[in-house]
Order: C-alpha cells, then structure tokens, then sequence
C-alpha cells in the first residue's frame, strides 16, 4: 500500500509526464525522429529559460487541436509549464496523431546554438510506450 499515489492539485500532469515514478513493469521508450523547437523567437523569456535548456532535459509536449494556424499544433513546454515553441508543422502530423490516439510523447533536449539573436534548440522526441 506504500506504492499509491495520491491525486491531487497538479499531480495530475506530473503523473502524466512521469515526474511521479508508479513502476510500470513493461514501458519503452521509443526513439522517433530529432526536430528543432520551431517560434522560440516568440517567446519573450527564451534568453531566461535557455540557460536551464541542457542536453538529456526533458520537455513536455501538448496538443492544441484548436490553434488557430495548424490543427495539428503541438506546443512544447518545460517542466514549470513555460512554453519553449511547438513541433514544426512540417514533422507533426504523425506526432499529433499518435497523441490524438492517446500515446505520451515527450522531448528531450539533444543540442541549441544561438544564430544572431534566435536559439535553435534541437530536440529528440520520444513515445512513451
């Protein structure tokens, strides 16, 4: 009985982007496909969130089906909830559909170079499975 977790406030999405650890016997995660986190240059504290921004940090992914540029969008976030970009349009129609169907996907962040005044940061995304 030790094991249980309680449910409470934001335990919630900490038990959905594995901040709380409830030993699921048969989970992988699954390698995709590396991206860039597209908008960071309209994020206006980007130079204040890059410097936590290190390699293997992982970042929360959500879907905003309703956004009002791409039905497909997906929003990128770190662990406080700050929004780092989205998924570019180009590499989330499948993303957004493994999501749909109810699978966890998740970032992490792989390398960033700041190129005149905007981070490209890279990312690996992976599937929680």
């Amino acid at each position: 009985m030790a094991d249980i977790v309680e449910i409470n406030d934001g335990n919630i999405m900490q038990l959905l982007h594995g901040s709380i650890d409830i030993g699921r016997p048969f989970s992988n995660c699954i390698y995709l496909i590396n991206v860039h986190i597209a908008g960071t240059s309209y994020i206006d504290n980007i130079d204040e969130l890059e410097p936590e921004l290190i390699k293997g940090k992982r970042l929360n992914f959500f879907r905003e089906p309703n956004n009002e540029y791409d039905e497909r969008a997906i929003v990128i976030k770190n662990d406080t909830g700050d929004k780092l970009g989205y998924v570019p349009r180009n590499k989330n129609e499948i993303l957004s559909r493994l999501m749909d169907a109810g699978k966890l996907l998740y970032g992490e962040v792989y390398e960033k170079e700041l190129i005149g005044n905007w981070w490209q940061i890279t990312i690996q995304v992976f599937l929680d499975d």
